[in-house]
């Protein structure tokens, strides 16, 4: 359905229109959380198999914290592959539009999950089960670089904009739905397939319940129309051709202070997810005496608290800004990392859940209030590529690395270099929004 340029934006002489009037905009956020939870669920399921499983079925060797860093590490490579994928989807997004590219990165990232279930180990094929499972992350990596961007954005773009905090915020808790989704799994699959049958084959079940996801998904997106921003911004350009002609990656590296404060942004925001949602099990269950079990479950409830926190703070940011929605609870974070510690250490299942889910309900608030934040930074030509060199390129220095360096600082030199590496990053985060600009109620018709 054709929707007039003129009726978009207020500038343009019309009234705002609902987000809910919209046509399609329903369908917009049903593809939009579709996408982000069985993204966030194939990143979720590895990092929960990665901290008790994978290892020892994909990485020779006896040393069992070996095994883990080095299954954290190819956890990293899809990290790795992120930002080219926002590279790539994120120019092709912004040059044919939002639409196609969301329904070509949902396609490989289910697939690449559910081959992963279907690989032989280590024992059976040798040193070619681990080249393919590396290669299968990177294909996750790749695709995940363009999908989180366009579903953001798409709602961003379709939403109103007196709620576009609120609206940006659902597919951001995408990934605690899809963590809470992840752990859901894992712990039934556990139950139905205790002990030795979980480990052998059990878990490859995980990886395959991704297919289910990717049909339901697949056919909620094929739906979806396009932008209606990126429809006019396109008429626009078609009639100014030079402006087309750059390279919409170019364009948002050659203004770089809205990049640089984004990455910056979510630095301590990156470091923080992992702490809270995959590194806790390693740790617990390695450290301490806690349950593998006891442990997943904990996470899941926490991931119930961040998706809370998200909404929370998506709305919040609504009422009183996106830079107070997101200093505040940056800084609850950065006194609450040594606490978090401190009750872990206790091994008191009650302390366990505390820590986790105080701090995955701010980390929420943060996000939520990042998700249009980072969307209104940049311009209509080359939104999709500034957003995913932002939400991307910080998963290589933050996302990527944060659980390995954690357990290696807590081998190393204790879990006091783990509360500073958390602080540290997080005061980063703090700085970058400071010295950043109030975003709250930007014109995303705005083309350049």
């Amino acid at each position: 359905m054709a929707i007039p340029a003129d009726s978009l934006s207020p500038s343009a002489g019309g009234a705002p229109i609902s987000a809910t009037a919209r046509p399609g905009f329903r369908r917009v956020l049903a593809g939009g959380m579709a996408g982000a939870v069985l993204e966030w669920y194939d990143f979720a399921i590895y990092g929960v198999l990665a901290a008790t499983v994978l290892g020892p079925l994909f990485f020779p060797g006896d040393n069992r914290i070996a095994q883990l860093l080095l299954a954290l590490a190819t956890q990293g490579l899809g990290f790795v592959a992120r930002p080219l994928g926002g590279i790539v989807f994120g120019h092709l997004g912004d040059k044919f539009g939002r639409k196609p590219m969301l329904f070509v990165t949902f396609t490989m990232l289910g697939t690449a999950t559910a081959l992963i279930g279907l690989l032989p180990t280590y024992h059976q094929i040798g040193i070619w089960a681990t080249i393919l499972l590396v290669l299968l992350r990177l294909v996750q990596g790749f695709a995940l670089g363009g999908e989180f961007g366009a579903a953001v954005l798409m709602v961003s773009e379709y939403g109103e904009p007196r709620r576009r905090g609120f609206w940006a915020s659902w597919p951001q808790a995408g990934a605690p739905m899809g963590t809470i989704l992840a752990t859901l799994v894992v712990t039934f699959i556990t139950a139905v397939f205790p002990g030795d049958a979980f480990d052998q084959w059990g878990w490859r079940v995980a990886f395959l319940f991704a297919l289910p996801l990717l049909i339901v998904g697949a056919w909620i997106r094929s739906r979806v129309e396009e932008s209606p921003v990126f429809r006019a911004a396109q008429q626009q350009a078609t009639r100014r051709a030079a402006t087309a002609e750059r390279s919409s990656v170019i364009a948002a590296l050659s203004r770089p202070r809205a990049v640089l404060h984004g990455l910056g942004m979510r630095l301590g925001e990156n470091v923080a997810f992992y702490i809270y949602t995959v590194f806790v099990i390693a740790y617990a269950t390695t450290s301490f005496h806690y349950d593998r079990g006891d442990v997943v479950t904990a996470v899941t409830f926490a991931s119930l608290a961040q998706f809370i926190g998200m909404i929370t703070g998506g709305h919040w940011s609504d009422l009183v800004g996106r830079k107070t929605a997101m200093l505040v609870p940056s800084v609850i974070l950065v006194v609450w990392a040594p606490t978090f510690f401190w009750l872990v250490r206790l091994e008191s299942l009650p302390a366990l859940w505390i820590g986790v889910c105080v701090g995955a309900f701010f980390h929420g608030m943060l996000a939520g209030a990042e998700a249009s934040w980072i969307t209104e930074l940049f311009p209509t030509r080359y939104r999709y590529a500034g957003s995913s060199l932002v939400f991307q390129g910080s998963s290589i220095i933050a996302g990527a690395p944060a659980p390995f360096i954690a357990v290696w600082l807590i081998d190393r030199f204790g879990v006091g270099t783990v509360v500073g590496y958390l602080v540290i990053t997080m005061l980063v985060t703090i700085v970058a929004v400071a010295t950043s600009w109030e975003t709250k109620g930007a014109d995303l018709d705005k083309i350049e």
